[in-house]
């Protein structure tokens, strides 16, 4: 098959600047190289990449970009912007179109229509209904494949179909559990709706001077994060504890060096519309780490409470006391801990790119048009 994926606006391929949703498309890209495919990427230009190159039997077509603005209204106007460019890019030629921008399902021919899976990749905002006219509406989770039916008539439901997110890497190395160190771990945005406000609180209550809580992640609101302002009131929170704000780390590798070490990882976020999946927990669970959520419903698609990880009810009051009273019990009881860890590594098979890119090409077979 040839396969076109239209990347956004706003990071470029191959992710050096992160994003879940470019790790995830950019690792099935590979994969489906690797199983014979032939995939073209059209993404956001990029200082040091060639605007027409091939890299790893990929090929690559990329067109001016922008950087994440701060305001929706003018973040969608510079999707419309980009898109015009990106869908003149498309070849006529391909077999499957995946869009990952706002525009290109409305601006695509009623023929590339009819090609086109859509990643819906957040909780959509009403855009639906105007979607219908594409082969298919992917959802990365259950919550999204039911708020998408929301917004759709009933006669559109078989054209969504739910596929859960990849791990952008593939972990053939065996966890060693020796070289765990007494890490609590985050990774991701820092952002106010990522609740790190409830993960400090929690940890420096903690009566323990051994364990460090290790906070990893972009704060400009270039890269979406919450701002300088926002990190030196986390900075401010966390005085007097043994918590370490570091850069963010693109570098897989040494992101994947991170999770190794750490014993346990939280991801207590409270955004109850913009969580549709959350990579960096299933990136920590292939890893080892104990992990804890908060109680959205994305996280229930791949961590059960007590089976292979934690999850704390962010919406209570007594929300920190929760999330502190779990972190005792897994720092007093290692046997906890490793039950966790051990359960959560079965997240390298269940998501893993090969299985998951042969369930992405089965759709794409049935979207053919007859």
């Amino acid at each position: 098959m040839k396969i076109t994926i239209v990347q956004g606006a706003f990071f470029p391929v191959p992710p050096l600047l992160g994003g879940a949703v470019e790790k995830m498309w950019y690792g099935l890209a590979k994969e489906f190289v690797n199983q014979g495919h032939e995939v073209n990427y059209i993404s956001k230009s990029y200082e040091g990449f060639l605007n027409v190159e091939s890299e790893g039997g990929i090929n690559h077509v990329r067109v001016k970009g922008y950087k994440v603005p701060s305001s929706g209204i003018v973040l969608k106007i510079l999707d419309l912007f980009y898109t015009l460019k990106a869908v003149r890019k498309i070849a006529n030629n391909t077999d499957v179109i995946i869009s990952n921008t706002f525009w290109l399902p409305i601006l695509l021919t009623s023929n590339q229509k009819k090609k086109c899976m859509i990643d819906v990749s957040r909780m959509p905002k009403g855009q639906m209904r105007f979607y219908t006219k594409n082969s298919r509406l992917r959802a990365n989770s259950t919550p999204v494949a039911k708020a998408i039916k929301d917004e759709i008539k009933k006669e559109y439901f078989d054209k969504v179909v739910m596929i859960p997110n990849t791990l952008p890497f593939r972990n053939t190395k065996a966890v060693d559990f020796s070289k765990k160190e007494k890490i609590i771990l985050y990774t991701g945005r820092i952002h106010p709706e990522k609740g790190l406000d409830i993960l400090i609180k929690s940890f420096a209550s903690l009566d323990t001077n051994d364990w460090r809580l290790l906070i990893v992640g972009p704060y400009s609101t270039e890269t979406g994060g919450g701002g300088e302002a926002y990190l030196e009131e986390l900075k401010q929170l966390a005085k007097d504890s043994n918590v370490r704000f570091l850069e963010p780390i693109f570098d897989m590798d040494k992101l994947n060096e991170m999770y190794s070490k750490a014993s346990v990882f939280v991801y207590p976020s409270v955004a109850e519309k913009g969580e549709t999946f959350g990579v960096s927990p299933l990136e920590a669970m292939s890893w080892g780490c104990a992990t804890i959520v908060s109680n959205l419903d994305c996280f229930k698609d791949f961590l059960i409470h007590n089976k292979n990880g934690l999850c704390f009810d962010h919406r209570v009051e007594k929300r920190v006391e929760i999330l502190n009273q779990y972190l005792k019990d897994l720092i007093n009881n290692p046997s906890q801990l490793n039950d966790l860890a051990r359960a959560g590594l079965k997240v390298n098979e269940t998501h893993s790119n090969e299985k998951l890119a042969g369930e992405f090409l089965n759709e794409f077979e049935s979207m053919k048009i007859k």
